[in-house]
């Protein structure tokens, strides 16, 4: 049942974002009165199809293709992935893409990711104005390391200051800005010290690599006893904290994990500190390995915003994502980060979507998987739009059209680069899987 309800969210978000990028290649190309043979949502490989029509007085096929790697709109005189040059051989018609000025040329083919980014901008406009904003901030947060981390010198309890001059605000992003700001030296406080600790370049590799470098370290601070908690009478007030348990000291509840499964089922002796006061207090652990308390969540800052507020607020929203992922591109991009091993394919995909439906989680990755195909289709490359507008640049900076034989061998050339980046994706999805 979990796959499926994760199978059928990428395909859905897959779907919209695949109809969003091909709508703003055919918006812009019926606005300038070019011609669109077809209209796909997934490719119909060897002309076959899941459905297909051509309304009445309309120059367009629309359809659904079997092979669910994406979609296409097919215009009339334009070399593309549909490699059919048969119309090139003729005179150019003045409903063609190739009859076109170049300015109507490159908005047809910014056209996708334009309308990547505007769905991106709507998207979390609705986020904010709906569910606001939360996180927890950084600024009096405190980490719990894995062995990765403590191996580079930090320690648990650690309240990281700042990554050379960037101060972070976000704790969840504090992993991807130690490999984003690509930082030499990490502040910590330990304690009353400030400490500096240097960063290894050559460690980025791992750093990409290894999720969860950085837990929130969290008190075990009670906010709640439910009426069904083993532990509803047991005297614990919200506010209490466990410091100790079965005559062991804890900081965090991290540490307490190990202590609490290896009493599964039994009571067991607590220190708890109540304001200036210490009490012990002999507590029930369920058959989990857990006490059944809800505790507080440290640093979690929540926003709301009105539906004016959101507008704003969801621009620099989208904005800012878009910096984040162009600077994990270039990382992606400089092999000595080895970065590439985190590029994945529709099964990396697939696990970032939550097990269980949830239209907050599902709409938030539509936002960010809308804004990472915007990006990907910058990237020069002939057989993205990407390399279609460098095409298009050159020509109105130069006055000199790149000839259709060009043109092809960049497009035959671009596609056996996507074809290797996708072989590398999938291999680093198997490869994870087998690990």
């Amino acid at each position: 049942m979990v796959f499926l309800i994760k199978l059928l969210q990428v395909i859905l978000a897959l779907s919209i974002l695949v109809l969003v990028h091909e709508l703003g290649h055919f918006f812009f190309a019926k606005l300038f009165r070019i011609k669109v043979d077809k209209f796909y949502l997934f490719f119909d490989i060897g002309g076959f199809s899941l459905l297909k029509f051509k309304p009445r007085n309309s120059d367009t096929e629309y359809g659904i293709g079997w092979l669910p790697l994406g979609g296409y709109c097919k215009i009339s005189g334009m070399i593309d992935e549909s490699m059919d040059t048969e119309s090139l051989k003729q005179d150019p018609k003045p409903w063609e893409f190739r009859s076109k000025p170049a300015w109507q040329r490159l908005l047809v083919m910014s056209g996708g990711v334009l309308f990547n980014f505007i769905l991106a901008i709507m998207l979390y406009i609705g986020i904010l104005a709906g569910w606001g904003e939360s996180y927890i901030s950084n600024e009096d947060s405190q980490i719990y390391v894995n062995e990765l981390a403590y191996d580079m010198g930090f320690r648990n309890g650690d309240h990281i200051i700042k990554f050379d001059d960037y101060v972070p605000d976000n704790f969840g992003m504090l992993q991807a800005d130690l490999a984003r700001q690509t930082a030499r030296k990490a502040s910590i406080l330990r304690g009353k010290d400030t400490i500096d600790i240097y960063i290894d370049h050559n460690r980025l590799g791992e750093i990409l690599n290894t999720p969860g470098m950085f837990g929130l370290a969290m008190p075990f601070i009670i906010d709640t006893v439910p009426p069904a908690s083993p532990n509803s009478g047991s005297g614990l007030l919200k506010g209490d904290r466990i410091v100790s348990i079965d005559g062991t000291g804890i900081d965090f509840i991290q540490d307490s994990r190990k202590l609490l499964a290896a009493h599964s089922g039994q009571e067991v002796p607590v220190s708890v500190t109540r304001g200036t006061d210490t009490l012990q207090m002999m507590l029930q652990v369920d058959t989990t390995g857990k006490l059944g308390v809800y505790t507080s969540m440290p640093g979690l800052k929540t926003r709301k915003y009105s539906f004016t507020e959101a507008i704003p607020a969801g621009f620099k929203m989208t904005f800012s994502t878009i910096g984040g992922y162009l600077k994990d591109l270039r990382l992606v991009f400089t092999p000595s980060t080895e970065a590439y091993k985190s590029v994945g394919s529709f099964i990396t995909i697939g696990q970032i979507f939550p097990s269980a439906w949830d239209w907050f989680s599902f709409i938030n990755i539509l936002a960010l998987l809308s804004i990472m195909l915007g990006v990907m289709n910058l990237l020069p490359i002939p057989a993205l739009d990407g390399g279609h507008i460098v095409f298009t640049i050159y020509e109105m900076i130069t006055g000199r059209k790149p000839s259709d034989r060009f043109l092809t061998v960049a497009q035959i050339t671009g596609m056996i680069l996507l074809f290797c980046l996708m072989l590398l994706a999938f291999g680093n999805d198997f490869a994870r899987l087998f690990r």
